[in-house]
């Protein structure tokens, strides 16, 4: 990498992290209020919030191997 495209890159990932931590976010807190909304589907609701945070998670690990090959 040149001088000036290191910390480019370093501060790229920095901010492309933030779309995901967001993402997380957003799951779980409407998983949470769902499930208190309806307890009988707790299970169901949980199951699909961890699909959705592994699915969110996959985008900043993307961005953590585009950063090691830029």
């Amino acid at each position: 990498m040149e001088a000036i495209s290191a910390p480019l890159a370093v501060i790229g990932y920095g901010l492309a992290a933030i779309g995901p931590g967001i993402g997380i976010g957003l799951v779980a807190g409407n998983a949470v209020q769902a499930m208190a909304r309806q307890p009988e589907m707790a299970g169901q609701v949980r199951t699909t919030m961890f699909l959705g945070i592994a699915f969110t998670e996959a985008l900043a690990l993307i961005g953590f191997v585009l950063f090691f090959l830029a």
